[in-house]
């Protein structure tokens, strides 16, 4: 039996915000952040206040600009016009899922690649693709690989599985991970036999939005299993792992909640800082 080592994301997370707090601090810096919220989203309005209580916690000022669910395309477009233009707005994000009447692609898009410090607008995700440097990268995949940094992950020559195929979390994740030097594999809602491919994993990172759907003989003996799923299984929050019967064989495991999430909001403060001193040139 492995003794399996559950990498706590909050310290992690509280490390990373401290310091950021004390540079923004010493630089006397007055760095903002734009949050774009359209429609009503219980889910997306808990995270945005998350994302402000945090931001103003280290010295980061943020505005939430509210939009009606029936905004019209347009309007949205003119206002991520506006903020681009204004020199004061740092980092935009416009949060995730837009009102299904509009082209997410086309107002994603419209963000300007330095102020968007949540790595989707295409020249970004395209430069990480393509392992090009200075991508703004999604801050989700970004958490993770801080937490595989923790955890003591060399990634040149291991097997990393990835669990999860969308812009937000897999594709960006999987180009990371092949960057540092890992070999990658993709599996989805369309591969066959998901759990042979798993099993040869040395990482495995799983956002699928399936709860508890990875078991412990999914994986092999001494694997580092990272778990982005939340989900809410009868009235309990769970990940997409099984986390009670991965216990004893992998090496590191993340929990839900407490392991990816926080890591991921202070990644976007990281990106928002980071994109204050390349407008500033510090």
């Amino acid at each position: 039996m492995t003794e399996t080592r559950v990498l706590d994301g909050r310290r992690l997370a509280e490390k990373v915000e401290q310091k950021l707090a004390g540079e923004i601090a010493a630089a006397g810096a007055k760095p903002f952040l734009a949050v774009v919220l359209a429609g009503k989203n219980e889910a997306s309005e808990i995270y945005v206040r998350n994302k402000q209580n945090r931001c103003r916690r280290i010295g980061i000022g943020c505005e939430i600009f509210r939009l009606s669910e029936e905004v019209r395309e347009a309007e949205i477009l003119e206002l991520i016009d506006e903020l681009n233009a204004n020199p004061e707005v740092n980092g935009i994000i416009v949060q995730l899922p837009l009102p299904a009447h509009l082209n997410t692609a086309a107002v994603l898009e419209r963000v300007c690649p330095g102020k968007d410090v949540d790595g989707f607008q295409p020249l970004n995700a395209g430069r990480l693709a393509s392992g090009f440097p200075g991508a703004f990268v999604p801050a989700t995949p970004l958490g993770i690989m801080r937490l595989l940094e923790e955890a003591g992950a060399k990634f040149c020559g291991l097997h990393a599985v990835v669990i999860g195929a969308s812009p937000i979390v897999g594709r960006p994740l999987a180009a990371l991970l092949l960057n540092a030097g890992c070999s990658v594999s993709v599996v989805h809602d369309k591969t066959i036999e998901i759990e042979k491919i798993t099993a040869e994993a040395d990482i495995l990172a799983v956002a699928c939005g399936c709860p508890e759907l990875v078991k412990g003989n999914w994986i092999k003996e001494g694997a580092i299993v990272i778990d982005v799923g939340i989900n809410r299984e009868n009235g309990r929050l769970c990940g997409d792992v099984d986390f009670s019967g991965l216990m004893g064989k992998a090496a590191v495991l993340t929990p839900v909640p407490g392991g990816v999430g926080p890591m991921t909001i202070a990644m976007l403060l990281e990106n928002t800082w980071r994109a204050y001193k390349q407008q500033h040139n510090i």
